[in-house]
């Protein structure tokens, strides 16, 4: 069988699999000539690359760099098995979540801002002893949930749905959320994006955090009402490594509302990448070959 994958780094670092054939192709240009069963395409790939998967022949699956899949779906032949990237961006996103509440509970942004002038901020909050709400607790929320319990931290996990959990206790149903809120010091978003969660923290959800609470969106950027953030920018703290729209553009509201840091969602793609992906394919491409089924299929 035969797979193409994005860059010369990523099949390298796949290395040899009997049985297969690891070809590079970016989605520019021609695609190969003969079958190509897998596809990896890259990890910020525009919908039009997607698109491209029609002109392979014999295609049967996608496996994408990235955890979210919104858009892709749809996007591809019928038929063709879309698997995404659960697991590989764990470390780095739970991180990154640390050190954007970490950032804005303590003030480095404003520290920065006033780089040369001593600016006293006493009463920061610490992580010790806050409430955080780590909302989609998925395999990277429970990483980000290892992370935050040895720093003395209260944790509330909430799912889709309610169940028992080994690290957490109880995870709480999305329904509680109403209930929940009000509650919390810290938001940690990491739902996936979908009708469901499209718009999840409106107005009406933001208004219910007690003034000075902290929203972290590490998930997509449409599941955090952007309108409502601008709103609510000062009386609550943001720290966005997703927008919408995103790219952001310059000049955007977002980028000078008050109390609201931004990164341009870097938060997977660190050098703890390459290793995790490589190993993923490494695994789809043994099980092909030995006709069992994928790991991480998110659609048929």
């Amino acid at each position: 069988m035969r797979a193409a994958v994005a860059t010369e780094e990523l099949a390298d670092a796949i290395g040899p699999v009997d049985g297969a054939e690891v070809v590079v192709w970016n989605g520019d240009g021609p695609p190969p000539e003969g079958e190509v069963e897998l596809w990896v395409p890259h990890y910020a790939t525009r919908a039009d690359v997607i698109d491209r998967g029609h002109e392979l022949r014999g295609l049967r699956v996608v496996q994408l760099q990235s955890a979210g899949y919104d858009g892709v779906a749809e996007r591809l032949p019928d038929g063709i098995t879309l698997c995404n990237a659960t697991g590989v961006h764990d470390d780095a996103t739970a991180e990154h979540a640390v050190g954007l509440v970490l950032a804005s509970l303590r003030g480095i942004p404003e520290a920065v801002r006033s780089h040369g002038h001593w600016q006293p901020m006493p009463g920061r909050r610490s992580l010790a002893d806050a409430h955080v709400l780590v909302l989609g607790y998925g395999s990277i929320g429970r990483a980000l949930a290892e992370r935050l319990l040895p720093m003395r931290t209260s944790i509330t996990a909430v799912a889709s749905r309610g169940r028992d959990d080994d690290l957490v206790g109880r995870v709480r149903g999305i329904d509680d959320l109403p209930e929940l809120l009000p509650e919390q010091d810290v938001v940690v978003v990491l739902v996936p994006l979908s009708d469901a969660t499209r718009g999840l923290l409106d107005d009406d959800a933001l208004s219910l955090l007690p003034d000075g609470a902290l929203v972290v969106n590490v998930a997509r950027g449409p599941v955090l009402d952007t309108g409502a953030v601008l709103r609510h920018a000062g009386r609550l703290r943001f720290a966005l490594d997703v927008t919408d729209p995103e790219p952001l553009p310059d000049g955007h509201p977002l980028w000078s509302a008050h109390e609201v840091l931004i990164t341009p969602h870097v938060a997977g793609g660190t050098t703890a990448m390459l290793p995790r992906i490589a190993a993923l394919v490494r695994v789809q491409l043994e099980r092909m070959v030995a006709g069992v089924a994928l790991v991480n299929v998110v659609s048929h």
